[in-house]
């Protein structure tokens, strides 16, 4: 089974994570072949470029079984593929829509946040999952969404890990559109028939003048995800991953307990 499936539809290239049985979560590999998929499509003579999932399930960010039992190295480049991959979203000279079929949680609402538009479906549900899992959503999560839903609301979901439905995500300014589960693909297939009607030079200029704010970003992507890497193997990482996979609240120890 392919981790990723391409399809061109029509003026837009769909790209599509396919690993259901892991809510579509992503390894290094999986992270540069989505990179792949986006650098090849983008040479073509497409409108748009979207991103969805396979299932019931748009991402679930990385996978969490290399959290638990983490491999310095396989890890790191984990990190850094991810921030590979929100850059080659950013950088596309074409707009990116997610289209988001279900769960985004995790790196997988950042994927949200990095792309251009988003539009879901109502059953969808958006938030982080990292303080609770033995990680910190430093590519967007803490920074980048607070450009959207505002800064306190960022910090409550960054630091408090709560779950969002799609219409919530809609209010907030997180996601563009809410659409029944059965009408995705034709809400995005409406979304790029509207974008083929402008100029593919100025809508580039457009995109990529609109990331004022990633670009300001940018530095502190860099600097979370070496944070992150000095804490590659502590103790609540591992805590805080073993417990998710065991489907049990984690036991972290309190600052200054002995």
């Amino acid at each position: 089974m392919a981790d990723v499936v391409v399809e061109r539809r029509d003026n837009a290239t769909w790209i599509r994570l396919n690993r259901p049985e892991r809510k579509n979560a992503y390894d290094p590999k999986m992270c540069a072949e989505i990179v792949a998929a986006i650098k090849e499509a983008q040479n073509s003579d497409i409108t748009a470029l979207v991103i969805t999932g396979s299932g019931d399930s748009f991402c679930a960010g990385g996978f969490l079984k290399e959290l638990a039992s983490p491999d310095p190295v396989q890890l790191r480049s984990m990190f850094f593929g991810s921030l590979e991959l929100f850059d080659a979203i950013r950088n596309a000279p074409i707009p990116v829509i997610a289209a988001v079929n279900g769960v985004a949680a995790g790196g997988g609402n950042e994927l949200v946040v990095a792309c251009d538009f988003a539009i879901a479906v109502r059953s969808a549900t958006f938030g982080q999952t990292g303080v609770r899992i033995g990680s910190a959503p430093v590519l967007g999560g803490t920074n980048m969404l607070a450009i959207s839903v505002g800064e306190k609301r960022a910090k409550e979901v960054s630091m408090l890990c709560r779950k969002y439905d799609a219409e919530t995500a809609e209010s907030l300014g997180w996601i563009n559109e809410v659409v029944d589960d059965d009408q995705l693909d034709s809400a995005v297939a409406a979304m790029v028939a509207e974008l083929a009607l402008m100029s593919p030079r100025y809508l580039e200029i457009a995109k990529l003048s609109s990331n004022v704010w990633w670009n300001a970003c940018r530095d502190n992507f860099v600097s979370g995800l070496g944070m992150l890497v000095q804490a590659i193997g502590s103790d609540d990482m591992r805590e805080g991953a073993t417990a998710f996979m065991e489907k049990r609240q984690p036991k972290f120890r309190r600052r200054g307990s002995k």
